[in-house]
This record gives C-alpha cells, structure tokens and sequence, in this order.
C-alpha cells in the first residue's frame, strides 16, 4: 500500500516547522564568519623571479582554470615575471570566439570570467602560451585566441617546464580531471 499523497496544507505546516527550526538569516549581511590573519608575509618578487602557472583544466568544468588565472595575476602583481601555460583541455580557455547566440554574448553570467581574467593578465603584462595540439584536439582554431595568446608547438610544454625550472620559477601546475 502506498503512502497517501499529502494534503497543500500537510505541506505548508510541514515548510513552516522547518523554517522556524533554525532563525534564517543566522547572521545579518556582513557579519564576519571568518578570521581574517594572514599566517605567510605577502611575498613580493625579487629580481628576475618567475612564476610559471600551467593549466590543465576545461573551461566552466571547475574553478581550476579560472582560479589558476587569479594566481598568475597575483603573482603578476608582485612583480614576478608570470606566465600562464594552457595546455591540453586548458586551450580551449583562451578561445575568443566563446559566446552565445553570438561571439561575445553571455548565455549565462560568468561566461565571460576566463577570457576577462586572461585578457587582464595580458593587458598587466603577462605572458600565456597556448599548446596547439591542445587546440586540435577540440577543433579549435589559432585565429580564435584570445589577443596576445602565443600559440606554441606540442613539445613546448614539456621544455617551458625545463626553462622556467632552470631559472628558479616558482611552478604551479594545476590539473582538473
């Protein structure tokens, strides 16, 4: 036998009591939920250091990409010679031709997030290299990066890797599965 279906007002009594069990909203806007002490000193860069960040992460799959792109600027921003590094799935963050119905139009809010942060990044003076065989595995197209985005052979990945690791960069690699 089946459990009978509840009545609107069943329903309604039951959204009430479970409403009244917890006061909603707990804190008012703005109430601290969070310490705010910084355990590291805000590193500034030194003469000539480097921050490589490579990213491996599909746009909109997960915060890797775009969160990859806030470091690089931050970094960017402490004086470090920054570099951005999209490789594999990651080429597809750097497309410019990312919208809908057309090129620049927003489907939903933040599509836009990643090419901002990387059109920032560029326009604050870092680098982003974009591994072409990363882009051929999606069909996408080198006239379609963004403005500034370097297109780069498969087997620069692998040496970028030596280079920024023979002068000492401080390496990000992030990875989204």
């Amino acid at each position: 036998m089946t459990t009978p279906l509840a009545t609107p007002e069943e329903i309604k009594a039951n959204a009430e009591a479970s409403l009244a069990e917890i006061p909603h909203p707990s804190l008012p806007k703005g109430s601290n939920l969070y310490g705010s002490t910084k355990i590291f000193p805000d590193y500034q860069a030194g003469e000539g250091e480097s921050y490589l960040t490579l990213v491996h992460g599909i746009a909109h799959e997960s915060s890797v990409s775009f969160v990859a792109c806030l470091q690089a600027l931050r970094a960017l921003r402490k004086g470090y010679e920054s570099v951005l590094y999209f490789y594999g799935p990651a080429a597809m963050n750097a497309m410019a031709t990312r919208g809908f119905p057309t090129t620049g139009d927003s489907a939903f809010p933040g599509e836009h997030n990643i090419n901002a942060q990387i059109e920032k990044f560029i326009e604050e003076g870092g680098t982003v290299y974009v591994c072409r065989f990363g882009l051929s595995l999606h069909g996408l197209r080198e006239e379609d990066l963004i403005a500034g985005c370097i297109p780069c052979h498969p087997l620069d990945v692998q040496d970028a890797l030596i280079h920024y690791a023979r002068k000492g960069a401080i390496i990000n690699s992030t990875y989204n599965l």
